[in-house]
């Protein structure tokens, strides 16, 4: 059998990361999400900032992210940058078993008949309780801004670069709200589901 790769969209505050990681170690394969910048930085030569700045995001001011670097006729534009961490994403998958989450991971292996693309949501209590123990964030205000936003930025940056919709199911073969059955049981029971999917 090809290699298989779980490619998750999440919610912010969903636990869509940790599940990531959870899955990549009860299969025991790789795991990759902002690793991905660094590995698309180191072999394209192109400085790790640009990649951080973009990361996830539609559109940005690519001045933004020069700092004394010279000739701005040079400098790579969003698109470049999805167009590396894209074929990183490729070759890591043609390689071996992997997991990734985010950075359009399902569009970019839409030709890959071995993936299993989720989106992982949660209820808003839940998402709240976990951003404010995360990430350190206190007032409600605050929470719910930074809720707003991130997600906005995960649709827009998904939407732009592919022909579908973040968080819409038809976009995925698995939508699964992790506040229903906490972050174990819902590791268990995409475990279960992929094993059907990739007959393991």
């Amino acid at each position: 059998m090809e290699h298989f790769a779980i490619n998750i969209g999440r919610q912010i505050g969903s636990g869509g990361r940790e599940i990531g990681k959870k899955l990549a170690e009860k299969f025991n394969i790789a795991f990759y999400d902002k690793e991905l910048i660094t590995i698309a930085a180191h072999q394209s030569g192109i400085c790790k900032e640009f990649f951080e700045k973009a990361d996830e995001v539609s559109t940005f001011n690519i001045a933004d992210g020069i700092m004394n670097l010279g000739n701005t006729n040079n400098f790579p534009f969003n698109e470049t940058l999805f167009k590396i961490q894209s074929d990183v994403i490729i070759n890591l998958s043609k390689k071996q078993d992997c997991v990734f989450v985010g950075r359009c991971a399902d569009y970019v292996l839409r030709d890959n008949p071995n993936c299993l693309n989720i989106f992982i949501g949660a209820d808003i209590e839940s998402r709240r309780n976990r951003i404010v123990n995360f990430y350190n964030i206190s007032t409600e205000d605050k929470v719910k801004d930074y809720i707003q936003k991130a997600d906005k930025k995960r649709a827009s940056y998904y939407n732009y670069y592919t022909n579908k919709q973040w968080g819409v199911a038809s976009s995925y073969h698995l939508c699964i709200n992790s506040s229903v059955l906490g972050e174990e049981k819902t590791v268990d029971y995409i475990v279960e589901f992929a094993k059907e999917k990739f007959n393991l």
